[in-house]
């Protein structure tokens, strides 16, 4: 069997914690919990008739206080850049970290998850600017941890571009 270690970065409160507990577990909780350090997690899911064990590193979301340890990125096939569509310094945020991860590990495949769609009347992110992430060559793929919307198509996805590299 093949695995994959799958890293989540973001800033804090992004739904990363939330993303992880959907795809496997199928749950959803209104409760907030910090993640501190790294919580693992796994997944088997079937890809190009290959079953792919999945290593999910959720990374404690980082914030004007805490930054994110770049040692958790080792050995990373990919990783989930998860934004806040709600809080639009998310966004900000993500474009700093692709960097730092991208200086750190190489270039590696990611995806960059536009969570919390499920109230996109709260949205501070313009459908401009995500155009403009895609016009970068971004894959970009809109999810709600708590509706389910998206998360299984972003973890696919990345796999899937893990594989053809």
């Amino acid at each position: 069997m093949i695995q994959k270690k799958i890293c989540m970065i973001g800033a804090f409160a992004t739904g990363k914690t939330s993303l992880v507990a959907r795809l496997v577990h199928s749950i959803f909780s209104e409760k907030y919990h910090t993640t501190v350090g790294v919580k693992i997690d796994k997944k088997t899911i079937d890809i190009q008739d290959n079953k792919i064990n999945l290593i999910l590193w959720d990374i404690y979301g980082e914030d004007e206080f805490q930054k994110l340890q770049m040692s958790y990125l080792r050995g990373s096939a990919g990783y989930l850049l998860v934004v806040d569509g709600t809080r639009h310094n998310t966004l900000e945020q993500a474009f700093d970290l692709q960097t730092k991860v991208e200086d750190t590990i190489g270039q590696v495949p990611f995806i960059l998850v536009m969570n919390k769609w499920d109230i996109t009347d709260e949205w501070e992110i313009e459908p401009a600017e995500i155009d403009d992430v895609i016009q970068k060559g971004w894959t970009v793929i809109k999810t709600s941890a708590k509706s389910g919307i998206g998360v299984e198509e972003a973890f696919q996805t990345l796999t899937k571009k893990i594989l053809d590299c």
